[in-house]
Parts: C-alpha cells; sequence; structure tokens
C-alpha cells in the first residue's frame, strides 16, 4: 500500500515538474555576476513557457502562467502585471504556431520563437522605457535574447527526454 502512495506521489509531482519549475524560474532573478560571467543572461521562464504551451499545453495552465508572471514582476520590481502580460502573449504565440504546424521540427520551432521573443522584448522595452521610464541597456537585451534563443535547442532537448523517459513511463506504470 506504501509503494502505491509512493507512486501516486511520484506521478503527481512529474506531472506538475513544468508548474513547479516555472514558479522556481520567476523567484529566482537569474544572476550569474558571481560567476564572472558578466554578458550572461538568459530567460528560462521564455523558454519554459513556450516549450510546454507548444508541446504539452495541457502542462502549464494559463492561470498558473499569470500568477507566474504577478510573482516575477514582484520580483524584479517591474510594474505588475507586465510579466503576465508579455507570458500570455508568448502563450498565444505557441498555440498559434501548435494550430498551423502540419509537421513540427525544432527548428522551425526555434526561428518561430526567436520571432517571438524579439516581439515580446520590443514590447517590453518599449512599455518599460517610454511608458515606466525605467531605464534599460540595448546591449544587455541583445545578449539576453541571443542566450535565450540559442538555450531553446538545448533545452527543449531536456524537455523531450524528460517527456519521454520519466511522464510517459511513469504513466504507463
Amino acid at each position: 500500500m506504501t509503494g502505491l502512495r509512493n507512486k501516486n506521489f511520484i506521478k503527481i509531482i512529474l506531472s506538475k515538474a513544468p508548474v513547479i519549475l516555472l514558479f522556481i524560474s520567476v523567484l529566482n532573478d537569474y544572476d550569474f555576476n558571481y560567476l564572472s560571467l558578466k554578458y550572461f543572461s538568459f530567460n528560462f521562464s521564455y523558454i519554459l513557457i513556450f516549450y510546454y504551451s507548444l508541446k504539452k499545453s495541457e502542462s502549464l495552465g494559463y492561470t498558473y502562467i499569470f500568477i507566474a508572471g504577478l510573482f516575477n514582476d514582484v520580483v524584479t520590481g517591474t510594474p505588475i502585471g507586465l510579466s503576465s502580460l508579455i507570458y500570455l502573449i508568448l502563450c498565444v504565440a505557441a498555440s498559434y504556431l501548435r494550430n498551423i504546424t502540419l509537421r513540427p521540427s525544432l527548428l522551425k520551432d526555434c526561428i518561430f520563437f526567436l520571432v517571438t521573443i524579439l516581439i515580446i522584448n520590443s514590447l517590453l522595452f518599449l512599455s518599460l522605457n517610454f511608458i515606466f521610464n525605467y531605464e534599460l541597456s540595448y546591449f544587455d537585451q541583445i545578449i539576453n535574447i541571443t542566450f535565450t534563443f540559442l538555450f531553446y535547442f538545448l533545452f527543449s532537448n531536456l524537455f523531450d527526454f524528460f517527456e519521454s523517459h520519466f511522464v510517459r513511463n511513469n504513466n504507463a506504470g
């Protein structure tokens, strides 16, 4: 009986892993200054939201994404609701790509992801810079977009591996 409860607990944790990762990623503001990597930053939450909205839309709910955006705004000090709006635009873009794609491929997904993060970072930059008078560095934004795009390849493969080896195997047993 204990083994059955442990299997159910593990199954629940594995099914909620994307949500747990999302909240961990928004509550931890990635800062690599202590590693002497001055020009290294990426937005893991963009990668996570886009991948799971594209591949496994039932894994992350829009309510969780909206609340995670509110938490991100509190942690980073940006106006409340701005990250939630950006995250939901990212979900809409992924949903659009999922609906128009006949044959999915990682390259097409990555190119669409690049276009999407360019658009949402432009919207974020414009709203923060011109509406809320936040000073943002163009160079830092370019570095963040570049590394976020490049890491999508890595994390997409890691998420595929996780889904195929842990989640599907655990649901079958």
